[in-house]
């Protein structure tokens, strides 16, 4: 396959030339879940694969959610760059689950779709983080040429942070949804068999140790390449070199982010405690009463007003910031895999020239030589896209994180600015009383 070979081509159904199998060939996009057509709403095959759970149970299909879900409506107004959506997902509803083992959160995950790949137009299932992270992994696994977008981070410092909390589980509940979202709005992702399995499926009875397995021989593999790559091209050198400056940045405006947090949380405090001497004082000065509890109410507000500004940056701007590191780890991990890539096409070239040169009537190129050649044309062509993809959902979200950022700290100062202006009032009330005293 040329450098010059159209993206288009998976959707299209087409085989690329020599009938390389790339994960955009129509191989993979073809792929969709057929029901049987002796059992009701029982997947048992995708795209003529087997789709039983790793116990043996076949995967079956929910219940169509409520005709008045909130994504009833199909109108396509809502165009990522000009495509016509015909899938949308939602994160929502979340719940705790006690048990005598463990305790966990599960999510509701609403679909809505016009995809004929699907049986029914509407879904409503419950996943818990692991199926979301399993559904991450198997994408990596099978398209392990595209950008896959990162999920929260699962793990957190026990003391520090309560997972269970409605904050915690709110953050990370939008998290995901950003996820499934991303994903669906991906022209190769969304129509992965296993993205259409986790949006269906009643059930993802499967065992997580696979995908351990499965990562931990991933980066094995990675670690026992010998070759060394002669010299990444120049425009990927540059997408690594644009994301250690992106991760620099992120990791100062992180650092005094929190700090920022840090000095208004310990402010707040002060605020909550200088207030309330202001009402103390009124009680024996009966004269200032008014203007003295005025500021007390008008050190209540400031603080309450710093609260939501606090709150707003820690729900709405730091996990945007820790997004986009997760987001940057991801696609170096893309681009090493690229390399690896083209390190084996060079090393099967070496090697090809050199026993051309021991025959010298061999002038025909190997074809595992053009079939490794084909995959680094394929894989560049994935990662030029995945990266022009990304770095639009960025600018959109930067956007709307600063213009969210600016918006909230006017609301501050506006509510500040008029609390203190209700302070005045009651100070010039006091003025014409003591004049008169005065003139008595």
């Amino acid at each position: 396959m040329s450098a010059g070979t159209p993206k288009s081509l998976a959707s299209s159904g087409q085989k690329p030339i020599q009938e390389i199998c790339h994960p955009l060939g129509a191989e993979e996009t073809a792929s969709v879940l057929t029901p049987s057509p002796d059992v009701g709403n029982t997947i048992t095959s995708i795209g003529g694969k087997d789709l039983s759970l790793p116990n043996g149970t076949p995967v079956e299909t929910s219940s169509p959610a409520s005709s008045s879900s909130h994504l009833n409506r199909l109108q396509l107004d809502d165009d990522l760059d000009g495509e016509t959506r015909d899938l949308f997902v939602t994160v929502e509803d979340p719940k705790k689950h006690v048990s005598t083992m463990e305790t966990y959160i599960t999510y509701m995950v609403a679909t809505k779709t016009t995809r004929v790949e699907f049986d029914l137009p509407e879904y409503s299932v419950r996943r818990r983080y692991q199926d979301f992270d399993w559904l991450r992994t198997k994408l990596e696994d099978t398209q392990p040429t595209h950008l896959i977008p990162p999920l929260p981070e699962k793990f957190v410092m026990k003391g520090v942070v309560d997972r269970f909390s409605e904050e915690f589980v709110e953050t990370r509940r939008k998290a995901l949804d950003k996820f499934l979202k991303r994903v669906a709005d991906h022209p190769v992702l969304s129509f992965n068999e296993h993205f259409n399995a986790f949006l269906s499926a009643k059930d993802l009875n499967k065992r997580l140790g696979l995908a351990l397995l499965s990562k931990m021989g991933e980066s094995v593999k990675y670690v026992t390449g010998g070759y060394k790559l002669r010299g990444r091209p120049v425009e990927f050198s540059a997408m690594g070199d644009y994301l250690d400056m992106f991760t620099q940045k992120l990791g100062t405006i992180d650092r005094i982010a929190q700090r920022i947090i840090k000095e208004q949380s310990e402010y707040q405090v002060e605020l909550r405690e200088y207030g309330p001497v202001y009402t103390t004082w009124a009680l024996s000065e009966a004269e200032l009463q008014g203007p003295l509890e005025g500021v007390a109410s008008c050190m209540a507000n400031c603080s309450s007003a710093l609260d939501e500004l606090t709150q707003d940056m820690s729900e709405d701007f730091l996990p945007v910031l820790r997004e986009y590191v997760l987001y940057i780890e991801s696609m170096k991990i893309v681009l090493k895999k690229r390399d690896n890539i083209q390190a084996e096409y060079e090393a099967k070239l070496e090697a090809a020239a050199f026993r051309k040169e021991e025959k010298a009537s061999c002038t025909q190129v190997p074809t595992d030589v053009e079939k490794c050649h084909d995959r680094v044309e394929c894989c560049n062509a994935d990662l030029k896209s995945d990266w022009d993809r990304w770095q639009n959902n960025k600018r959109q979200d930067f956007r709307q994180l600063l213009t969210g950022m600016a918006d909230h700290n006017i609301q501050y100062y506006e509510k500040c600015l008029a609390a203190w202006e209700s302070v005045i009032p009651l100070l010039r009330d006091k003025q014409p009383q003591e004049t008169e005293t005065e003139e008595d």
